[in-house]
């Protein structure tokens, strides 16, 4: 999709979300603007809309998970706005955003709210920069500001979905052109190019892809080339000296503070240069004057006062270049090397490489494969079709093909045409439309977990340097990859004994409507120790339990599964007395762990229920005709402190239509949230959802406890209503 002017017309059905997010721009005084939608799958945030920055900026960020560590994912998430007032509250709390973007900035990102009935996620989220000299806080109009520029954005997709043409994000984010400035008449024209010509040295401005759209004769010369090879060009690409990462950074600093700077390169053979770039929303201007050998003095980036300028930027040459595309490369490669270090999951490795790779070097296509029982398996691809990857997928290590070839030796192929690739492989065929192809083993701790192919629709020339950066790459997602396939393996395996340690299937009782949850911490791996059971005493007399064993650890797992079978042994004795005995076990075993749990047995003859806890959360009663209520239960000691501890007993009516709740803390605790406080707002949705079959009721709860807040537990439920008696 092509960029488009802000106020210009715009494909059916985006416009109103563009106004939108002019308007919130503009009431902010943000100098970049984003707007972030919920993909298909619900779990990717892509970037729909931005303004203010060049897309190559924004390529990176294009993309993010809803668990990244990234400020619209957890303002998403969470639901709440996250401010970061400087560069070192950026590095310190998102390394990797500190890390690709070391500038002077702040920043907001908040959630579009959800249906006004708070039962739906946040559709995406916004994120504003401002410049560098932005003050450390928000202020109140600010952050009004902003959140009533949420709410537009929201009611713009709420509108849209009415209608029946939902706003999705595409391919690729549409970047927002500012406004063009008024046009002068001649004579103002002609007196503003009289004024330029006039000031020492040359001038030339920028817009904010870094293009050069207008530039004076004496700026030329200085740069040592015409006019007309200039006018629409990078200067980083049109003047090779310039081709370094070390200005190209300047003019990326510059973008994003939106703070004056200067710098001083050499021009070939040893002309300094000095650059001088003052920008805004629209642009750089830039300054151009030639600069002393020694002794030059200039602003380092701020603007605010006169510092020692830095040494002059050499100029590459072919045999010192790391490698031959320019600054662009190297920021997308530094972003994804530092989320390559907090991916979890394999599948996020491959996500990652995926997104980043192909519009970092420059290539069309792309394809990771790892070995499986002796066989290649395309686990991710971009600019490839299916159809195509089908065919090469679970090829055997043992063929001669390059793929395997670079797995079995370790070392990398590079085919800067086709002629290249047929020469070293004549039975191979070109399948893939491409002209150009490398393939790299992706070698871990000193074997090989896969190959990486890069391929190019036109030929290649691979020099030195961009060998060894490819290659430096395929040893990164090597290592990423090795190390988040572990990390999977141990998910997995605290999975399955969580697994077979909660029930398989729960009893069946004619009288009872039952629904019961577990669902994981959203944070963290290891294995939890909440548990529910609920057991058939005899034709009138059901048990239900709940506890929650400290810790997340295969000790805590194993504990569980000691306290489930000693309820489940000593159920049909009192409430009380089964908790007693299940503590002299618990005390007994010395675990250093503690137990919280929740007993009840029915009288299904006398539509009651006997409760008793030990520490646990009270439950949620709701009797006929509502509403939900707190049960605070005389409160006994957690399982596993004092042997002697005894339990009391409350008896409560169980009549037909009764619905009783049990949970684990996860359901109602969150950091910086006072629990009475989310025990409360769970049992008033509890009372605007409970008509519903209990299983609806019960993922309703979880539903509304991710979105509320986040949660750092595992979470339990168990939910049973009595069923009206039949006559």
């Amino acid at each position: 999709m092509q960029d488009v002017p802000a106020a210009g017309a715009e494909p059916s059905g985006r416009r109103p979300l563009e106004t939108a997010l002019d308007e919130v721009v503009r009431t902010t005084g943000a100098s970049i603007g984003m707007v972030y939608l919920r993909g298909p799958d619900r779990r990717v945030l892509y970037l729909a809309l931005a303004c203010g920055v060049a897309r190559e900026f924004a390529a990176p960020w294009s993309r993010v998970w809803l668990d990244d560590a990234i400020p619209v994912a957890d303002a998403v998430r969470e639901l709440r706005l996250v401010w970061l007032g400087g560069r070192e509250e950026a590095a310190r709390r998102y390394p990797r955003l500190g890390l690709v973007l070391p500038y002077d900035f702040a920043l907001a990102a908040g959630p579009l709210p959800g249906h006004p009935d708070g039962g739906s996620p946040a559709p995406g989220g916004l994120v504003l920069l401002w410049p560098g000299n932005h003050p450390p806080h928000l202020s109140r109009q600010e952050r009004h500001a902003m959140e009533t520029g949420c709410r537009g954005l929201a009611d713009v997709l709420r509108k849209a979905a009415e209608k029946g043409q939902p706003i999705e994000p595409a391919a690729r984010p549409v970047m927002l052109r500012p406004l063009p400035p008024p046009t002068p008449g001649p004579l103002e024209a002609a007196a503003a190019l009289a004024f330029v010509r006039r000031l020492p040295g040359g001038s030339c401005a920028l817009d904010l892809t870094g293009k050069i759209i207008f530039i004076t004769a004496e700026a030329a010369e200085l740069l040592g080339m015409p006019v007309s090879e200039l006018l629409g060009a990078l200067p980083w690409e049109a003047l090779p000296w310039m081709d370094t990462p070390v200005i190209e950074d300047h003019y990326r600093a510059a973008v994003i503070s939106r703070l004056p700077r200067s710098f001083i390169a050499l021009r070939p053979p040893d002309q300094p240069v000095r650059f001088e770039l003052f920008p805004d929303d629209t642009g750089i201007s830039v300054r151009i004057t030639a600069a002393a050998a020694e002794g030059t003095n200039g602003g380092a980036g701020t603007g605010t006062g006169a510092h020692p300028g830095p040494p002059p930027v050499p100029a590459p040459s072919a045999s010192t270049a790391p490698m031959p595309s320019r600054a662009t490369v190297l920021y997308q490669l530094m972003h994804l090397a530092a989320t390559l270090t907090e991916a979890a999951h394999a599948q996020d490795v491959v996500e990652q490489a995926a997104d980043q790779l192909v519009p970092a070097l420059g290539a069309q296509a792309m394809a990771l494969l790892v070995v499986e029982e002796q066989r290649l398996r395309i686990v991710g691809y971009r600019g490839y079709t299916a159809e195509l990857m089908a065919r090469f997928d679970a090829e055997p290590v043992t063929s001669d093909t390059p793929t395997t070839r670079v797995l079995r030796t370790g070392e990398p192929l590079f085919f800067a045409d086709a002629g290249e690739l047929t020469a070293a492989y004549p039975s191979a065929v070109v399948q893939d439309d491409m002209a150009a192809w490398v393939f790299l083993p992706l070698i871990a701790s000193g074997h090989p977990v896969g190959s990486l192919v890069l391929a190019y629709d036109h030929p290649h020339p691979f020099a030195p340097g961009e060998r060894a950066v490819l290659t430096s790459i395929a040893g990164l997602i090597a290592q990423a990859l090795d190390r988040a396939r572990l990390y999977d393996s141990k998910h997995q395996l605290a999975h399955s004994l969580q697994t077979s340690l909660l029930p398989h299937t729960l009893a069946e009782v004619p009288a009872l409507e039952v629904a019961a949850r577990y669902l994981p911490a959203a944070q963290g791996l290891d294995i939890g120790g909440d548990f529910y059971d609920l057991i058939r005493i005899d034709d009138t007399t059901v048990a239900a339990a709940i506890g929650d064993v400290q810790g997340h650890n295969v000790n805590a797992a194993a504990l569980m599964g000691q306290v489930r079978t000693a309820v489940h042994a000593t159920a049909g004795a009192p409430p009380g007395e089964v908790l007693a005995r299940t503590n002299r076990l618990v005390t007994d075993l010395d675990p250093g762990l503690f137990t919280s749990c929740l007993y009840v047995q029915f009288d299904l003859a006398r539509n009651t229920a006997c409760l008793a806890t030990a520490g646990h959360p009270p439950p949620l009663v709701l009797p006929p005709g509502g509403p939900a209520e707190i049960l605070h239960l005389t409160p006994g000691l957690v399982l596993g402190i004092d042997p002697e501890a005894t339990y009391p007993t409350t008896e409560i009516p169980f009549t037909p239509g009764t619905l009783l709740t049990l949970y684990t803390d996860g359901l109602v605790e969150a950091r910086g949230e006072d629990i009475g406080d989310s025990t409360r707002a769970a049992a008033r949705h509890l009372d605007r959802i409970h008509a519903q079959p209990l299983a609806a009721v019960a993922d309703d709860l979880l539903r509304h406890a991710r979105i509320t807040a986040p949660r750092a537990d595992d979470i339990a439920l168990l939910l049973l209503r009595r069923r009206p008696e039949i006559p």
